[in-house]
């Protein structure tokens, strides 16, 4: 009975527990397949390497900043490019002829190359580019230009130099280039008119001063087309030869003498200007043309015979003033700082030119005499002499163009600017005359 009631008592209980058992197997296999992933992500620790991979998702898209819709043109000492990612704060700014800048907009740093960019112009070109934040690349012969106006770039990362002609060609990877390459003074360029112009051939190391505007030009061209970069042409208010209409606007031709001996100057910044319209209109390369008139300041070459470096030169070392013919010939004198600014508008612009960059400020030569008279040495002598061949009798531009389209004009007088000229004059010849007597103790010992 024991057995039996015992069997009985299993076999009596037989049925439910049949039905818990199968329902049970698959309550437990459902529950299996739910958490056998989560038990496998544990095991395997894949979890952790998930919230990783989250972690530097989202530390890599914080990284990059936000862009605007649209691009804004930035005036001047910190202006933009037509790039809007940037690793360069730019604070405020309004430009006239353009659209604010947001506070806290940032800008693209540029890689930029300058030809002639130890030189005068080039080398205050060069400060601002460095200032902005841009990297600049200094291609530069040491015919006219000074290794002494760049020194204090020297070890920073974001400059470089490179000794070199630009009538051989270069490759470089920029966005920008200024082409300023060029003797700009008459005592360089009469020096060696075929380079100042062209020569396709090689000749003797002394006639190679005029291959500069042509092949050069033509060089710089090429880089740009090859690189996709924006090209600057530094051109001249001599393309303007001895003018017939005064003031001179963009739309005149000009009057120039194409034997005369400055016409290897005049004729190949013309040329210059023809080759920069070619490749825009035929090779679709982003071109600028500046067309810069007298300009002054410090880092000028002391004597390299233009009228202002003459003058200042000579009252600081007591000797007279030589004013060529009468002295009624006209010029208009830019101050450095002023140029820079027009030409770092025009190269960020919307416009190709030629834009006049120049100050319509006009002094007659002897006006200008007496400006130096009073800066330096009251008791200067003015010396007359007979004029030099094709002297322009009346020069002064006509900015319109400039203001409306780039918001730029001068803002530095000549009696404001003239003595920051002669205060770098004058250190610069105190230099020159005690190296002269140091020179001189050692050989006299």
């Amino acid at each position: 009975m024991a057995g039996g009631e015992l069997f009985h008592r299993g076999h009596g209980t037989q049925t439910l527990p049949l039905l818990r058992s199968s329902h049970t197997r698959y309550l437990s296999l459902y529950l299996t397949k739910l958490t056998n992933p989560i038990r496998y992500v544990l095991r395997e620790q894949r979890i952790l390497f998930f919230f990783i991979g989250i972690s530097i998702s989202t530390l890599i898209l914080n990284s990059f900043p936000s862009f605007p819709p649209s691009h804004h043109q930035i005036p001047p000492l910190l202006l933009r490019s037509d790039s809007t990612h940037s690793t360069h704060p730019v604070s405020y700014y309004h430009h006239a002829a353009g659209g604010k800048v947001l506070l806290g907009l940032k800008r693209k740093a540029l890689r930029i190359v300058v030809t002639g960019g130890a030189g005068f112009v080039g080398s205050h070109l060069v400060d601002r580019l460095i200032a902005r934040g841009d990297s600049v690349i200094v291609v530069d012969n040491f015919f006219t230009g000074r290794k002494e106006n760049l020194m204090h770039h020297f070890g920073n990362p974001r400059f470089e130099l490179i000794r070199h002609d630009v009538v051989e060609p270069i490759l470089l990877e920029v966005d920008q280039i200024y082409h300023l390459a060029c003797p700009a003074s008459p005592v360089h360029y009469k020096f060696n008119p075929v380079k100042t112009i062209i020569s396709f051939l090689k000749t003797h190391r002394f006639a190679t001063v005029n291959k500069t505007n042509v092949v050069g030009t033509l060089n710089m061209l090429g880089l740009a087309k090859r690189v996709g970069a924006r090209f600057l042409l530094t051109s001249t208010s001599e393309v303007y030869g001895d003018p017939l209409q005064h003031p001179q606007v963009e739309t005149y031709w000009g009057n120039v003498n194409p034997i005369g001996v400055r016409s290897c100057y005049d004729e190949g910044k013309r040329t210059a200007e023809t080759l920069t319209m070619d490749y825009h209109r035929g090779a679709g390369i982003e071109v600028r043309i500046a067309r810069i008139f007298n300009t002054y300041g410090p880092r000028m070459c002391i004597d390299d015979g233009r009228v202002v470096s003459n003058f200042v030169a000579q009252a600081l070392r007591k000797e007279p003033l030589t004013v060529y013919g009468d002295g009624k010939q006209t010029r208009s004198f830019q101050y450095v700082s002023d140029l820079v600014e027009g030409l770092i508008r025009l190269m960020e612009g919307e416009h190709v030119g030629p834009f006049n960059l120049g100050n319509p400020g006009e002094f007659t030569m002897l006006e200008l005499a007496q400006v130096v008279q009073e800066t330096i040495d009251p008791n200067a002598k003015i010396e007359f002499r007979p004029n030099t061949e094709d002297d322009p009798h009346k020069r002064k531009p006509d900015i319109s163009k400039a203001k409306q389209l780039l918001g730029w004009e001068p803002s530095v007088s000549l009696r404001n600017g003239l003595p920051l000229m002669v205060s770098d004059f004058r250190q610069r010849l105190s230099g020159d005359r005690k190296e002269v007597g140091a020179i001189a103790s050692v050989v006299s010992n």
